[in-house]
């Protein structure tokens, strides 16, 4: 499976990577760049989006944007609309859990860091195969 994971922390991004790869087997490609998100999930590259809401100095058609904005950008297109996401964010409140994912429009929502990784991996698949 082919992950493409947003995340702004490359220490932390290439962690996760490394996890990803070597307990579910998937590939996963680390990005925070806007445009090459687009493009990699325009490509068909990409079988699911892990997240990362909070992504300073991020720019897209000249606006700065969350992982929220990436992630309502990516749903509202017919080409990339399929693609799951799964939102990954510190700030983990309850009462925030739906407001986020109704404004990102983001399938499913995981607090980080990521401390049970099994759990992960069982999402992806859940919504990769739905």
């Amino acid at each position: 499976m082919n992950i493409l994971l947003v995340e702004d922390d490359l220490l932390l991004a290439k962690g996760t990577a490394k996890l990803l790869e070597r307990l579910g087997g998937h590939q996963v490609e680390i990005t925070a760049d806007p445009e090459k998100i687009m493009q990699l999930c325009q490509g068909e590259k990409v079988d699911i989006v892990l997240m990362d809401v909070n992504l300073p100095g991020a720019i897209w058609e000249g606006e700065e944007v969350s992982g929220a904005d990436l992630s309502r950008l990516l749903k509202s297109q017919p080409q990339t609309a399929h693609i799951p996401i799964i939102i990954l964010t510190a700030y983990a409140m309850a009462t925030e859990r739906e407001i986020l994912l109704n404004n990102s429009r983001a399938d499913e929502f995981c607090t980080k860091p990521v401390t049970d990784y099994q759990l992960l991996l069982n999402l992806i698949d859940q919504l990769v195969k739905k």
